[in-house]
């Protein structure tokens, strides 16, 4: 197991786990972390698990690649930057262990 941690708009931090092989959607979902929707089942096709990778771990999860479907739903979120990732491609790997991704205030 991974451990991730999810941190609030309002600064609250949730650790959970996931099996690698997950993603980071599942992960929030799974264990029920507050603000990740998911609604598209996890496809890349909705923008409601969009996530902000810490600053720290930005260069190991991979920043958001220019003209991926990824990189086309969030230029239409809320609060998107340059942290901006959508949880559902993220996959958990044992390199991923003490990940911290902050969720945005509002998804849509």
């Amino acid at each position: 197991m991974v451990k991730v941690t999810f941190v609030s708009s309002n600064g609250t931090r949730r650790e959970v786990e996931v099996a690698e092989g997950e993603t980071a959607r599942e992960a929030a979902l799974f264990n029920g972390v507050p603000g990740i929707d998911g609604d598209c089942g996890g496809v890349c096709a909705c923008a409601t698990c969009h996530v902000h990778i810490d600053p720290a771990w930005i260069d190991i999860v991979g920043r958001l690649m220019e003209g991926a479907a990824e990189a086309e739903l969030l230029q239409f979120a809320e609060g998107a930057n340059q942290y901006s990732r959508l949880a559902c491609q993220i996959p958990i790997v044992t390199t991923l262990e003490g990940l911290v991704l902050h969720v945005p205030a509002q998804q849509y």
